[in-house]
């Protein structure tokens, strides 16, 4: 049983390090005794975050949706050890008695990633990444310290929501190829523009104006975040990828309308260090 656990582990952080490498190395820097539980988290959230991907179309993405939905509660078919990444998460929600209904939520929330249809407001969008990006910090947290992550939940929130920007902001070429929209819609009014005009990408002082206020939607968050008091030591582990938003935050502010062209990720080497200094400094 332990030789297979220890596979399953390794099948995580194999995955990780294909489809989410800042995770993969947040994992690494994170206690050895909880990395194969945090490999299990974040590789079940590349999977589900992916799906749009590798679908053409809505119906089989909701498809492989409905199927994790199933396996946490307990009604899917066949045996999940034929899948390791599943088989490897269910051990984890038992050994730290993590709440199925967070997880369940964050696959309801990836039914949004399937189709085009935009978010009304910042609070649409800021509920979608309260059920994705900081759900999973929280989750990282009780993994890691479960005595310890409930004072962390309000920090988590906000460092959840900036990070879920930022990611939004780094996909934004990948998005408009697909026609699809993560902006909220109240957000790009005030900047004059709707989503089709977003999209052309014709009127550039406008885009430049509603990604930079997007961009500081997500500093605003980050600033909350620190605001709301010093994370601890013990759970500090499940915020190390947030470190790296800040960097693309402000690179996007400052693009504006280049965002579609522009690389607003640091370089590997670059994304290395800030997890590290984060990890000695414990600040995000």
């Amino acid at each position: 049983m332990a030789d297979i656990s220890r596979q399953s582990d390794d099948i995580c952080l194999a995955t990780l390090r294909d489809t989410d490498r800042d995770r993969y190395l947040a994992c690494l820097l994170s206690p050895a005794d909880k990395r194969g539980a945090l490999a299990a988290l974040y590789a079940f959230n590349a999977e589900i975050a992916r799906i749009r991907d590798v679908v053409r179309e809505p119906l089989p993405g909701e498809i492989r949706l409905q199927w994790w939905r199933d396996l946490l509660e307990g009604t899917a078919q066949g045996d999940s050890g034929g899948n390791p990444i599943a088989a490897a998460l269910l051990e984890t929600i038992e050994t730290y008695r993590l709440p199925r209904r967070t997880l369940v939520d964050m696959i309801e929330a990836r039914i949004f990633d399937l189709y085009d249809d935009p978010l009304t407001d910042r609070y649409a969008f800021e509920g979608y990444a309260g059920e994705t990006a900081s759900a999973l910090i929280q989750l990282a947290s009780l993994v890691l310290s479960a005595a310890d992550a409930a004072g962390s939940a309000e920090a988590a929130g906000h460092a959840g929501v900036a990070q879920a920007i930022a990611g939004v902001l780094l996909l934004l070429p990948i998005h408009r190829r697909r026609q699809q929209l993560y902006l909220p819609l109240d957000i790009l009014s005030a900047t004059g523009l709707d989503r089709d005009a977003f999209l052309r990408g014709e009127d550039k002082p406008r885009i430049s104006a509603a990604i930079e206020a997007f961009a500081g939607l997500g500093l605003e968050h980050l600033v909350k975040a620190r605001k709301a008091g010093r994370v601890p030591a013990s759970v500090f582990p499940a915020f190390l990828p947030v470190a790296l938003a800040e960097p693309v935050l402000r690179r996007a502010a400052r693009a504006g309308a280049s965002a579609w062209d522009t690389a607003l990720q640091p370089p590997q080497w670059r994304r290395q260090l800030l997890l590290l200094k984060a990890a000695v400094v414990r600040r995000v």
